[in-house]
């Protein structure tokens, strides 16, 4: 599970995402997919850039603000540490690891849009040990909005 963050004309969003990987060696490429229903989504329209991060097994507090809170209704963004990354895009300081992408393209695949990210800087260290949040880790998360 990831958290990506988006920035575009003065607004900041950001979601809990399940679809997402790593889909290119050389180049460096990762995809993310953002539900057409979620406002990280509608922002991300409008940027060039995102940011992804990983977060660790036990950071159930961000995970939730993430997944299960609407920015329609709710300013996530004042509830955690955060600061502007490269590009503009915002970056949690809790998150053990991230990295901004530019967006090289958006795929619409029915009701999620994919964004092709060339990933341009990035920060933290996963060790092979360090457990990561998973989907089993969130199932008691109520999405903020339905995934269609």
């Amino acid at each position: 599970m990831y958290v990506v963050t988006a920035q575009a004309d003065g607004e900041k969003a950001g979601c809990l995402v399940g679809f997402a990987s790593q889909c290119s060696i050389q180049p460096a490429r990762f995809m993310v997919w953002l539900s057409k229903a979620n406002r990280t989504y509608r922002v991300a329209e409008h940027t060039d850039r995102l940011a992804v991060h990983l977060l660790r097994r036990g950071q159930d507090q961000l995970a939730r603000l993430f997944g299960g809170e609407t920015g329609d209704h709710t300013d996530k963004f004042t509830q955690v540490p955060w600061h502007a990354g490269p590009g503009g895009p915002p970056v949690l300081d809790e998150a053990p690891a991230w990295f901004v992408g530019r967006v090289e393209n958006r795929i619409d695949g029915g009701d999620h849009v994919g964004f092709l990210l060339a990933p341009e800087a990035t920060e933290g260290v996963m060790g092979s040990h360090t457990p990561v949040l998973t989907l089993s880790d969130t199932h008691d998360i109520a999405p903020g909005h339905p995934a269609n």
